[in-house]
Protein backbone atom coordinates (compact mmCIF):
# COMPACT_ATOMS: atom_id res chain seq x y z
CA UNK A 1 0.00 0.00 0.00
CA UNK A 2 1.12 3.42 -0.75
CA UNK A 3 2.47 5.81 2.11
CA UNK A 4 1.13 9.04 2.42
CA UNK A 5 3.41 11.88 1.94
CA UNK A 6 4.63 13.21 4.98
CA UNK A 7 4.40 17.24 4.63
CA UNK A 8 6.34 20.19 6.16
CA UNK A 9 4.46 24.15 5.68
CA UNK A 10 7.18 26.73 6.39
CA UNK A 11 5.76 30.43 6.99
CA UNK A 12 7.46 33.57 6.94
CA UNK A 13 6.13 36.61 8.58
CA UNK A 14 5.82 39.73 5.87
CA UNK A 15 7.19 38.46 3.01
CA UNK A 16 6.26 39.96 -0.51
CA UNK A 17 5.58 37.39 -3.19
CA UNK A 18 7.01 39.13 -6.05
CA UNK A 19 10.39 39.03 -3.98
CA UNK A 20 11.69 36.39 -5.95
CA UNK A 21 15.19 36.08 -8.43
CA UNK A 22 12.52 33.46 -10.38
CA UNK A 23 10.06 36.33 -10.93
CA UNK A 24 12.85 38.32 -12.59
CA UNK A 25 13.48 41.10 -9.53
CA UNK A 26 16.68 41.88 -10.47
CA UNK A 27 18.28 42.84 -7.25
CA UNK A 28 17.23 39.18 -5.91
CA UNK A 29 18.93 37.36 -9.01
CA UNK A 30 21.77 35.86 -6.28
CA UNK A 31 19.77 36.28 -2.59
CA UNK A 32 16.85 33.61 -3.22
CA UNK A 33 18.74 31.01 -5.06
CA UNK A 34 16.95 27.88 -2.94
CA UNK A 35 13.65 29.63 -2.81
CA UNK A 36 14.33 30.03 -7.12
CA UNK A 37 15.58 26.01 -6.95
CA UNK A 38 12.40 24.83 -5.15
CA UNK A 39 10.14 26.64 -8.24
CA UNK A 40 12.51 24.57 -10.28
CA UNK A 41 11.68 21.37 -8.47
CA UNK A 42 7.87 22.07 -7.99
CA UNK A 43 5.34 24.50 -8.39
CA UNK A 44 5.16 28.32 -7.97
CA UNK A 45 1.77 29.98 -7.46
CA UNK A 46 2.53 33.33 -8.88
CA UNK A 47 -0.03 35.20 -7.78
CA UNK A 48 -0.78 34.70 -4.11
CA UNK A 49 -2.97 36.68 -1.71
CA UNK A 50 -2.91 36.68 2.07
CA UNK A 51 -6.92 36.56 3.08
CA UNK A 52 -5.87 39.59 5.08
CA UNK A 53 -3.46 41.70 4.97
CA UNK A 54 -1.96 41.72 8.68
CA UNK A 55 -0.49 38.97 10.96
CA UNK A 56 -3.18 37.57 13.76
CA UNK A 57 -6.05 37.82 11.14
CA UNK A 58 -4.06 36.21 8.34
CA UNK A 59 -2.75 33.21 10.41
CA UNK A 60 -6.41 32.68 11.82
CA UNK A 61 -7.63 32.07 8.37
CA UNK A 62 -5.21 30.47 7.36
CA UNK A 63 -5.06 27.79 9.99
CA UNK A 64 -8.77 27.61 10.47
CA UNK A 65 -9.28 27.60 6.78
CA UNK A 66 -12.64 30.38 7.25
CA UNK A 67 -12.34 34.39 5.82
CA UNK A 68 -12.13 36.71 8.53
CA UNK A 69 -15.91 37.89 8.64
CA UNK A 70 -16.17 33.53 8.87
CA UNK A 71 -14.02 33.31 12.05
CA UNK A 72 -13.96 36.64 13.51
CA UNK A 73 -9.88 36.62 13.76
CA UNK A 74 -10.33 40.61 13.76
CA UNK A 75 -6.94 41.98 14.67
CA UNK A 76 -3.76 41.46 16.01
CA UNK A 77 -5.69 41.16 19.58
CA UNK A 78 -8.87 38.66 18.09
CA UNK A 79 -7.52 35.72 16.68
CA UNK A 80 -8.75 32.07 16.93
CA UNK A 81 -9.73 31.11 20.33
CA UNK A 82 -7.85 27.58 21.18
CA UNK A 83 -10.84 25.26 20.82
CA UNK A 84 -11.73 26.35 17.17
CA UNK A 85 -10.73 23.09 14.72
CA UNK A 86 -7.16 23.79 12.74
CA UNK A 87 -5.41 21.78 10.09
CA UNK A 88 -3.73 20.62 13.18
CA UNK A 89 -6.92 18.84 14.56
CA UNK A 90 -7.99 17.30 10.75
CA UNK A 91 -4.20 16.29 10.54
CA UNK A 92 -4.09 14.36 13.46
CA UNK A 93 -7.48 12.78 13.08
CA UNK A 94 -6.47 11.55 9.68
CA UNK A 95 -3.33 9.78 11.30
CA UNK A 96 -0.74 12.37 11.05
CA UNK A 97 2.01 12.78 13.95
CA UNK A 98 1.96 16.54 14.05
CA UNK A 99 4.73 19.16 15.36
CA UNK A 100 4.44 22.95 15.37
CA UNK A 101 7.87 24.80 15.97
CA UNK A 102 8.53 28.91 15.69
CA UNK A 103 6.29 31.46 15.28
CA UNK A 104 2.27 30.75 14.92
CA UNK A 105 0.65 33.75 15.82
CA UNK A 106 -3.40 32.53 15.23
CA UNK A 107 -4.77 32.97 18.74
CA UNK A 108 -6.28 35.61 20.45
CA UNK A 109 -4.84 37.64 23.54
CA UNK A 110 -1.72 37.98 21.82
CA UNK A 111 0.43 40.92 20.94
CA UNK A 112 0.89 44.60 23.12
CA UNK A 113 -2.22 46.67 24.79
CA UNK A 114 -1.09 48.86 21.83
CA UNK A 115 -2.22 46.23 19.71
CA UNK A 116 -5.63 46.07 20.43
CA UNK A 117 -6.35 49.90 21.51
CA UNK A 118 -4.84 51.38 18.11
CA UNK A 119 -7.15 48.07 16.41
CA UNK A 120 -10.60 49.26 18.36
CA UNK A 121 -10.08 53.50 17.95
CA UNK A 122 -9.60 53.05 14.22
CA UNK A 123 -12.69 54.03 12.91
CA UNK A 124 -12.45 57.09 15.66
CA UNK A 125 -10.24 58.51 13.44
CA UNK A 126 -7.71 60.16 15.62
CA UNK A 127 -4.46 61.43 13.47
CA UNK A 128 -1.64 60.71 15.88
CA UNK A 129 0.44 58.03 15.36
CA UNK A 130 0.30 54.50 16.78
CA UNK A 131 3.43 52.97 15.52
CA UNK A 132 6.82 53.72 15.63
CA UNK A 133 9.60 52.28 13.88
CA UNK A 134 13.87 52.62 13.71
CA UNK A 135 15.98 53.71 10.45
CA UNK A 136 16.87 50.51 9.12
CA UNK A 137 20.44 49.21 10.24
CA UNK A 138 22.88 47.40 8.65
CA UNK A 139 25.32 45.32 10.70
CA UNK A 140 28.74 45.15 9.68
CA UNK A 141 29.90 41.61 11.10
CA UNK A 142 29.56 38.78 8.82
CA UNK A 143 26.68 36.98 10.28
CA UNK A 144 24.80 34.45 8.54
CA UNK A 145 22.63 33.95 11.36
CA UNK A 146 21.29 37.27 12.27
CA UNK A 147 18.10 36.54 13.46
CA UNK A 148 19.06 33.49 15.39
CA UNK A 149 16.03 32.72 17.18
CA UNK A 150 13.92 31.46 13.63
CA UNK A 151 17.60 29.77 13.18
CA UNK A 152 17.00 27.74 16.47
CA UNK A 153 13.44 26.46 15.39
CA UNK A 154 15.16 25.79 12.25
CA UNK A 155 17.51 23.58 14.34
CA UNK A 156 14.77 22.28 16.48
CA UNK A 157 12.34 21.40 13.57
CA UNK A 158 15.21 19.20 12.00
CA UNK A 159 16.32 17.26 15.66
CA UNK A 160 12.38 16.32 15.85
CA UNK A 161 12.19 14.98 12.63
CA UNK A 162 15.71 12.97 13.26
CA UNK A 163 13.97 11.21 16.08
CA UNK A 164 10.93 10.51 14.19
CA UNK A 165 11.82 9.75 10.57
CA UNK A 166 11.59 5.93 10.99
CA UNK A 167 8.17 5.96 12.34
CA UNK A 168 5.67 3.73 10.21
CA UNK A 169 2.90 6.49 10.07
CA UNK A 170 3.26 10.01 8.12
CA UNK A 171 3.98 13.41 9.61
CA UNK A 172 2.98 16.67 9.52
CA UNK A 173 5.52 19.37 10.58
CA UNK A 174 4.69 23.83 10.50
CA UNK A 175 7.94 26.31 10.83
CA UNK A 176 6.96 29.48 11.36
CA UNK A 177 9.54 32.38 10.64
CA UNK A 178 9.58 35.83 12.54
CA UNK A 179 11.64 37.31 9.62
CA UNK A 180 11.58 39.09 7.53
CA UNK A 181 9.20 41.11 9.47
CA UNK A 182 10.72 44.90 10.70
CA UNK A 183 12.59 46.33 12.12
CA UNK A 184 14.73 46.35 9.00
CA UNK A 185 17.72 44.97 10.08
CA UNK A 186 20.10 42.63 7.90
CA UNK A 187 24.34 42.02 8.51
CA UNK A 188 26.33 42.53 5.74
CA UNK A 189 26.95 38.92 4.83
CA UNK A 190 23.08 39.26 2.91
CA UNK A 191 23.09 42.55 2.07
CA UNK A 192 26.52 41.54 -0.04
CA UNK A 193 23.74 39.05 -1.50
CA UNK A 194 21.90 42.62 -3.28
CA UNK A 195 22.23 43.79 -6.60
CA UNK A 196 21.93 47.00 -5.08
CA UNK A 197 22.48 49.13 -8.39
CA UNK A 198 19.06 46.87 -9.05
CA UNK A 199 17.07 48.00 -6.08
CA UNK A 200 13.81 49.61 -7.32
CA UNK A 201 12.65 53.17 -5.87
CA UNK A 202 9.22 52.76 -6.42
CA UNK A 203 7.38 56.10 -7.94
CA UNK A 204 5.89 58.65 -5.33
CA UNK A 205 2.23 58.29 -4.38
CA UNK A 206 0.65 61.38 -3.27
CA UNK A 207 -2.99 59.65 -3.32
CA UNK A 208 -5.20 61.77 -0.66
CA UNK A 209 -7.90 59.33 -0.47
CA UNK A 210 -8.71 59.06 3.37
CA UNK A 211 -8.05 56.13 4.06
CA UNK A 212 -4.39 56.39 2.90
CA UNK A 213 -4.07 59.47 4.92
CA UNK A 214 -5.10 58.17 8.05
CA UNK A 215 -2.89 55.11 7.29
CA UNK A 216 0.47 57.50 6.99
CA UNK A 217 -0.44 59.30 9.93
CA UNK A 218 -0.83 55.61 12.48
CA UNK A 219 2.29 54.54 10.90
CA UNK A 220 4.53 57.46 11.40
CA UNK A 221 7.18 56.76 9.44
CA UNK A 222 9.54 59.42 10.49
CA UNK A 223 12.79 59.06 8.59
CA UNK A 224 11.77 61.02 5.39
CA UNK A 225 11.38 59.72 1.56
CA UNK A 226 14.53 60.57 0.31
CA UNK A 227 15.76 58.19 -2.39
CA UNK A 228 18.88 57.18 -0.12
CA UNK A 229 16.41 56.35 2.94
CA UNK A 230 14.20 54.25 -0.09
CA UNK A 231 16.78 52.58 -1.20
CA UNK A 232 18.44 51.95 2.33
CA UNK A 233 14.69 50.40 3.32
CA UNK A 234 14.52 47.82 -0.07
CA UNK A 235 18.10 46.57 0.12
CA UNK A 236 17.79 45.96 4.14
CA UNK A 237 14.41 43.97 3.28
CA UNK A 238 15.83 42.30 0.31
CA UNK A 239 18.55 40.91 2.01
CA UNK A 240 16.40 39.80 5.57
CA UNK A 241 14.11 38.50 2.39
CA UNK A 242 17.43 36.07 1.21
CA UNK A 243 18.31 35.15 4.86
CA UNK A 244 14.89 33.54 4.50
CA UNK A 245 15.70 32.03 1.50
CA UNK A 246 18.95 30.56 3.06
CA UNK A 247 16.65 29.10 6.19
CA UNK A 248 14.96 27.38 3.43
CA UNK A 249 18.00 25.96 1.90
CA UNK A 250 19.28 24.55 4.77
CA UNK A 251 16.21 22.88 5.86
CA UNK A 252 16.08 21.66 2.51
CA UNK A 253 19.41 20.42 2.27
CA UNK A 254 19.26 18.56 6.07
CA UNK A 255 15.96 16.86 4.91
CA UNK A 256 17.85 15.27 1.96
CA UNK A 257 20.04 14.23 4.18
CA UNK A 258 18.14 12.58 6.82
CA UNK A 259 16.24 10.44 3.28
CA UNK A 260 13.14 12.38 3.73
CA UNK A 261 13.00 14.40 0.79
CA UNK A 262 11.65 11.92 -1.53
CA UNK A 263 8.68 11.11 0.89
CA UNK A 264 7.99 14.64 1.35
CA UNK A 265 5.97 17.71 0.30
CA UNK A 266 7.19 21.09 1.34
CA UNK A 267 5.26 24.36 1.07
CA UNK A 268 6.45 27.61 1.51
CA UNK A 269 4.28 30.95 2.02
CA UNK A 270 3.93 33.93 4.16
CA UNK A 271 1.20 35.78 5.83
CA UNK A 272 1.37 38.66 4.32
CA UNK A 273 3.52 41.13 2.25
CA UNK A 274 5.44 44.37 3.43
CA UNK A 275 5.21 47.59 1.71
CA UNK A 276 8.80 48.58 2.14
CA UNK A 277 8.11 52.30 0.95
CA UNK A 278 5.91 51.60 -1.82
CA UNK A 279 3.40 54.16 -1.75
CA UNK A 280 4.92 56.25 0.95
CA UNK A 281 4.43 53.41 3.51
CA UNK A 282 6.08 50.58 5.37
CA UNK A 283 4.51 47.82 7.34
CA UNK A 284 1.32 46.00 6.57
CA UNK A 285 -2.44 46.48 6.62
CA UNK A 286 -2.89 47.41 3.00
CA UNK A 287 -4.21 45.86 -0.15
CA UNK A 288 -1.56 47.47 -2.03
CA UNK A 289 0.76 44.39 -4.12
CA UNK A 290 3.24 44.62 -1.85
CA UNK A 291 1.25 43.71 1.37
CA UNK A 292 -1.28 41.63 0.37
CA UNK A 293 0.60 39.69 -2.18
CA UNK A 294 2.57 36.53 -0.57
CA UNK A 295 5.07 33.45 -2.01
CA UNK A 296 3.82 30.30 -2.12
CA UNK A 297 5.33 26.80 -3.64
CA UNK A 298 4.93 24.00 -3.43
CA UNK A 299 7.42 20.75 -3.93
CA UNK A 300 7.43 17.25 -3.28
CA UNK A 301 6.01 13.71 -4.54
CA UNK A 302 3.42 13.30 -6.51
CA UNK A 303 3.99 17.16 -7.97
CA UNK A 304 4.50 18.57 -11.44
CA UNK A 305 8.17 20.20 -11.59
CA UNK A 306 8.96 23.47 -13.00
CA UNK A 307 5.22 24.70 -13.16
CA UNK A 308 4.37 28.65 -12.76
CA UNK A 309 0.79 28.80 -12.20
CA UNK A 310 -0.24 32.60 -12.14
CA UNK A 311 -4.15 32.18 -11.50
CA UNK A 312 -4.45 33.74 -8.45
CA UNK A 313 -4.85 31.77 -4.89
CA UNK A 314 -5.30 32.84 -1.78
CA UNK A 315 -3.72 31.37 1.42
CA UNK A 316 -7.65 30.18 2.63
CA UNK A 317 -6.72 27.18 -0.04
CA UNK A 318 -3.79 26.06 2.53
CA UNK A 319 -6.33 24.01 4.56
CA UNK A 320 -7.94 22.29 1.96
CA UNK A 321 -4.94 21.74 0.31
CA UNK A 322 -3.17 19.83 3.28
CA UNK A 323 -6.25 17.90 3.63
CA UNK A 324 -5.89 16.35 -0.19
CA UNK A 325 -2.17 15.85 0.33
CA UNK A 326 -3.13 13.74 3.38
CA UNK A 327 -5.96 12.00 1.34
CA UNK A 328 -7.73 13.09 4.67
CA UNK A 329 -11.65 13.45 4.88
CA UNK A 330 -13.01 16.55 2.88
CA UNK A 331 -13.98 19.47 5.29
CA UNK A 332 -17.12 20.96 3.81
CA UNK A 333 -17.19 23.94 5.90
CA UNK A 334 -14.32 25.62 4.42
CA UNK A 335 -13.98 28.23 2.36
CA UNK A 336 -11.16 27.42 0.32
CA UNK A 337 -10.32 25.05 -2.53
CA UNK A 338 -7.64 22.64 -2.98
CA UNK A 339 -5.06 23.94 -5.42
CA UNK A 340 -3.88 20.25 -6.67
CA UNK A 341 -6.16 20.06 -9.23
CA UNK A 342 -4.43 23.89 -10.42
CA UNK A 343 -1.41 21.81 -10.19
CA UNK A 344 -2.80 19.48 -12.79
CA UNK A 345 -3.80 22.03 -15.16
CA UNK A 346 -7.45 22.17 -14.03
CA UNK A 347 -8.34 26.00 -14.25
CA UNK A 348 -11.81 25.16 -14.14
CA UNK A 349 -11.61 23.59 -10.15
CA UNK A 350 -10.76 27.11 -9.02
CA UNK A 351 -13.02 30.06 -8.66
CA UNK A 352 -11.93 33.00 -10.72
CA UNK A 353 -11.32 35.28 -7.86
CA UNK A 354 -9.89 36.30 -4.71
CA UNK A 355 -11.54 37.80 -1.71
CA UNK A 356 -9.31 39.45 1.13
CA UNK A 357 -10.03 41.99 4.20
CA UNK A 358 -8.75 43.82 6.85
CA UNK A 359 -10.08 46.15 9.85
CA UNK A 360 -6.90 46.40 11.85
CA UNK A 361 -5.71 49.51 13.24
CA UNK A 362 -4.38 51.24 10.64
CA UNK A 363 -7.35 51.01 8.74
CA UNK A 364 -10.07 53.32 9.71
CA UNK A 365 -12.35 51.29 8.13
CA UNK A 366 -13.05 47.91 6.66
CA UNK A 367 -11.04 46.75 3.74
CA UNK A 368 -12.05 44.63 1.04
CA UNK A 369 -10.03 43.28 -1.79
CA UNK A 370 -11.49 41.25 -4.92
CA UNK A 371 -8.86 39.85 -7.32
CA UNK A 372 -10.39 39.05 -10.81
CA UNK A 373 -7.81 38.33 -13.69
CA UNK A 374 -5.84 41.00 -14.43
CA UNK A 375 -8.08 43.46 -11.98
CA UNK A 376 -8.42 44.47 -8.30
CA UNK A 377 -11.36 46.26 -6.83
CA UNK A 378 -10.69 47.76 -3.26
CA UNK A 379 -13.55 48.86 -0.62
CA UNK A 380 -13.11 51.05 1.63
CA UNK A 381 -16.30 50.48 3.65
CA UNK A 382 -18.01 54.18 3.44
CA UNK A 383 -15.42 55.62 1.35
CA UNK A 384 -14.82 55.80 -1.81
CA UNK A 385 -13.58 52.81 -4.09
CA UNK A 386 -10.40 51.66 -6.07
CA UNK A 387 -9.79 50.01 -9.03
CA UNK A 388 -6.71 49.09 -10.73
CA UNK A 389 -5.59 47.04 -13.68
CA UNK A 390 -2.37 45.13 -12.82
CA UNK A 391 -0.85 44.20 -15.89
CA UNK A 392 -0.89 47.86 -17.12
CA UNK A 393 -0.55 49.60 -13.41
CA UNK A 394 1.58 47.01 -11.44
CA UNK A 395 2.20 49.77 -9.12
CA UNK A 396 -1.41 50.39 -8.14
CA UNK A 397 -1.44 54.48 -8.83
CA UNK A 398 -4.12 54.88 -11.17
CA UNK A 399 -7.56 54.30 -9.85
CA UNK A 400 -9.76 53.44 -12.73
CA UNK A 401 -13.24 53.76 -11.23
CA UNK A 402 -14.41 57.38 -12.73
CA UNK A 403 -13.18 55.69 -15.88
CA UNK A 404 -14.25 52.43 -15.61
CA UNK A 405 -17.85 52.60 -13.96
CA UNK A 406 -19.45 49.61 -15.82
CA UNK A 407 -16.66 47.53 -14.59
CA UNK A 408 -16.73 49.06 -11.28
CA UNK A 409 -20.15 48.20 -10.66
CA UNK A 410 -19.55 44.65 -11.69
CA UNK A 411 -17.16 44.00 -9.48
CA UNK A 412 -19.16 45.81 -6.51
CA UNK A 413 -21.79 43.64 -7.20
CA UNK A 414 -19.50 40.21 -7.42
CA UNK A 415 -17.84 41.66 -4.21
CA UNK A 416 -21.31 41.94 -2.62
CA UNK A 417 -22.26 38.52 -3.71
CA UNK A 418 -19.56 37.10 -1.97
CA UNK A 419 -19.98 39.05 1.29
CA UNK A 420 -22.33 41.42 2.69
CA UNK A 421 -19.16 43.86 3.95
CA UNK A 422 -20.89 46.89 4.92
CA UNK A 423 -22.25 44.66 7.24
CA UNK A 424 -18.97 42.97 8.13
CA UNK A 425 -17.72 46.63 8.63
CA UNK A 426 -20.59 47.25 11.24
CA UNK A 427 -19.79 43.81 13.44
CA UNK A 428 -16.25 44.70 13.37
CA UNK A 429 -16.92 48.25 14.66
CA UNK A 430 -19.35 47.25 17.03
CA UNK A 431 -17.05 44.52 18.78
CA UNK A 432 -14.66 47.76 18.44
CA UNK A 433 -16.57 49.92 20.71
CA UNK A 434 -17.81 47.31 22.97
CA UNK A 435 -13.93 46.19 23.50
CA UNK A 436 -12.59 49.66 23.88
CA UNK A 437 -15.52 50.84 26.55
CA UNK A 438 -14.77 47.74 28.59
CA UNK A 439 -10.91 48.28 28.89
CA UNK A 440 -11.57 51.83 29.34
CA UNK A 441 -13.69 51.38 32.27
CA UNK A 442 -10.85 49.19 33.47
CA UNK A 443 -7.85 51.43 33.28
CA UNK A 444 -10.27 54.61 34.38
CA UNK A 445 -10.69 52.46 37.61
CA UNK A 446 -6.83 51.78 37.80
CA UNK A 447 -6.14 55.51 37.00
CA UNK A 448 -3.71 54.32 34.08
CA UNK A 449 -6.58 54.94 31.05
CA UNK A 450 -5.00 58.83 30.19
CA UNK A 451 -0.66 57.61 30.53
CA UNK A 452 -1.58 54.79 28.43
CA UNK A 453 -3.38 56.51 25.84
CA UNK A 454 -0.38 59.02 25.47
CA UNK A 455 1.83 56.41 25.01
CA UNK A 456 -0.35 54.30 22.56
CA UNK A 457 -0.97 57.74 20.43
CA UNK A 458 2.53 59.11 20.43
CA UNK A 459 4.21 55.51 18.55
CA UNK A 460 4.62 53.19 21.81
CA UNK A 461 8.02 51.74 20.59
CA UNK A 462 11.18 52.68 21.28
CA UNK A 463 10.15 56.38 23.12
CA UNK A 464 11.47 58.33 25.73
CA UNK A 465 9.63 59.99 27.88
CA UNK A 466 10.24 63.21 26.51
CA UNK A 467 8.20 61.86 23.55
CA UNK A 468 5.36 61.14 24.57
CA UNK A 469 2.35 63.25 23.89
CA UNK A 470 -0.45 64.24 26.20
CA UNK A 471 -3.84 62.43 25.79
CA UNK A 472 -5.88 65.76 25.52
CA UNK A 473 -9.37 66.84 26.36
CA UNK A 474 -10.09 67.47 22.48
CA UNK A 475 -8.57 63.52 21.70
CA UNK A 476 -10.79 62.14 24.62
CA UNK A 477 -13.39 64.25 23.09
CA UNK A 478 -13.65 62.40 19.69
CA UNK A 479 -13.77 59.05 21.36
CA UNK A 480 -16.98 60.15 23.30
CA UNK A 481 -18.36 60.99 20.12
CA UNK A 482 -17.57 57.56 18.60
CA UNK A 483 -18.07 55.40 21.90
CA UNK A 484 -21.70 57.19 20.93
CA UNK A 485 -21.67 55.66 17.37
CA UNK A 486 -20.29 57.96 15.04
CA UNK A 487 -17.39 57.05 12.90
CA UNK A 488 -14.84 59.72 12.90
CA UNK A 489 -14.88 62.55 10.52
CA UNK A 490 -10.85 62.46 10.12
CA UNK A 491 -11.35 59.52 7.48
CA UNK A 492 -14.21 61.20 6.15
CA UNK A 493 -12.60 65.05 5.04
CA UNK A 494 -12.37 63.74 1.42
CA UNK A 495 -13.28 61.17 -1.31
CA UNK A 496 -16.94 59.59 -1.73
CA UNK A 497 -19.10 57.20 -0.30
CA UNK A 498 -19.33 53.94 -1.67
Amino acid sequence: MKRRPNIILIQSDSQDGRMLGCLGHPALRQATVNLDRMAEEGVLFQNTYASSFVCVPSRASMWSGLYTHHCQGWNNYKGLEPETPTFINHLAAAGYRTAIFGRTDHLSGRHTVRARVSAWTRSACILRPNYRMLPPQHLSEENPRPHLRDWQHVEKSLAWLAENRHRDTPFFLYLGFSAPHPPFVASSYYLKKIDQQAVDIPAADDNQHPALVYQRVCKNWQHGFSQEMVRKVRTTYLAMVSEVDAMVGFFRQQLKELGLADSTVVIFTSDHGELAMEHQQYYKMSPYEGSSRVPLLLCGPGLPRGTLIQQPVSLIDIFPTLLALAEAPVATYLDGHSLLPLTRGKIEAYPDYVLAECHDSSLCTGCFLLRQGDWKYVVYAGLQPQLFHLKEDPGELQNLVEKKPSLAAEMEKKLRALVNYLEVDRQVKDYDRESFARWRQEQLAQGTYYETMSRIFSGWDYLSEEEIQPWTGEDEARIEVWLKGKDGDGCQHSGEKS
